[in-house]
């Protein structure tokens, strides 16, 4: 079979949909990208919140829910958790468009598929509320009678999710370690198509400071801790950018030689990537833009060994890992990053491999390809095909 780059306008047959507009993270970004390369293709979310949200998502464009309407939403999207299904039911998709793009670590994939549309999911990972539910209790309901509750219905949604997933026409995962838990948890094959950076914002520096740095939101899951810690009893510099319902327990833990400057506009956050010594990266996540980010400027990470941070760090090359969730394992691999002559050139040529450029013509080449396959029962196996037969796109 073979596939050839087409005229097709995606602009016209395009919808984008995404889970909540409601804080800028990786996710949101990778949507904002989407958004500005197809800009007649219309957004829909089940609400649309935040004073620091990018233009692009405070237009007509914008089709929300009715959960738009609910009071005080920024502060409790997460907890109004089993609204999500019955907002996006509701949300009906009015144009006579025939490719959804889902971008997916919630409910959005619970909109209702059009008839002769196909349906492909850009997960950043199946939602860890559903399948791994004790650490959203643990970080999101501190009410022990009510967390109890929600433990007892979480099943019932995991197998609403599942269900979901299934008219799914092809999942796309933001790495390896994703599309494993794609597989477990749904039991469906994926491409890999590693999300967008914008490597040309960032510039090497000749000039290093005396100083590690975090650019992160401060929730309990990203183990920030364990930096604090490490850095507090090595009496190191520690630079931490970002805020959140985490961030009293970690000032108080936190010696004098650690830094919070809070939410930081972006040209701070892009001196500091230039002038660190090096990147902390503590937690496990399931691709991590920051640590590229950090990259481009040419400057090592410190990393946990697990998840997306195994396919864009270089061992001994563009940074270093610890093996597990110790302060003290922070420590020996802080040791070990001081032993080692970094190349920022080096570094930097290998956060070229995850640019938006990049992502964008493996996208859009997907997309076309999907465009042209007739709707069957075997539209995951032909899609995935005819994406890994051109080299250019392969993941």
């Amino acid at each position: 079979m073979n596939f050839q780059p087409s005229a097709l306008d995606l602009h016209e047959r395009l919808i984008l949909v995404h889970d909540f507009l409601i804080q800028m993270g990786g996710a949101e970004k990778v949507v904002q990208v989407m958004a500005e390369e197809f800009p007649e293709a219309p957004i829909y979310t089940s609400a649309t919140k935040g004073s620091n949200l990018p233009d692009v998502f405070q237009s007509q464009r914008v089709n929300n829910s009715w959960l738009q309407k609910l009071p005080r939403l920024e502060d409790m999207h997460k907890k109004l958790f089993f609204l999500y299904p019955h907002a996006f039911k509701a949300l009906k998709i009015n144009e006579t468009r025939d490719l959804i793009w889902i971008s997916s670590s919630g409910f959005s994939k619970w909109i209702l598929k059009p008839a002769g549309s196909k349906m492909i999911c850009y997960c950043h990972t199946p939602p860890r509320f559903f399948w791994n539910p004790e650490e959203y209790l643990r970080n999101e309901i501190s009410n022990p009678l009510l967390r109890d509750v929600v433990r007892r219905i979480m099943p019932l949604f995991r197998d609403s999710d599942l269900r979901q997933s299934r008219k799914v026409d092809l999942f796309i995962a933001n790495s390896n370690f994703i599309k494993d838990r794609i597989k477990n948890c749904y039991g469906r094959n994926s491409v890999v198509i590693y999300p967008p950076v914008d490597v040309d914002r960032f510039q090497v520096s000749e000039t290093t400071g005396n100083f590690h740095l975090i650019v992160s939101r401060l929730v309990s899951y990203k183990r920030i801790d364990l930096a604090v810690e490490a850095f507090t009893k090595a009496n190191r510099n520690l630079v931490v950018i970002g805020d959140g319902p985490d961030r009293q327990r970690l000032e108080s833990m936190a010696g004098p030689t650690v830094t919070f400057l809070g939410r930081a506009p972006d040209e701070v956050v892009e001196e500091k990537m230039a002038t660190c010594n090096g990147f902390v990266f503590p937690g496990l996540e399931d691709f991590g833009i920051t640590p590229v980010e950090a990259q481009a400027c040419g400057k090592p990470v410190i990393a946990f060994r697990g998840g997306g941070a195994l396919e864009t760090v270089i061992e001994g090359k563009t940074g270093v890992f610890f093996d597990g969730f110790d302060a003290e394992l922070v420590k020996d691999a802080l040791d070990e990053f001081d032993q080692i002559q970094w190349d920022p050139t080096t570094i930097r040529q290998n956060a070229e491999r995850f640019s938006t450029e990049r992502y964008l013509a493996e996208t859009e080449r997907l997309l076309e390809i999907a465009a042209r396959i007739e709707d069957d029962d075997s539209i995951e196996e032909r899609l995935i095909e005819a994406f890994h037969k051109d080299p250019e796109v392969a993941a």
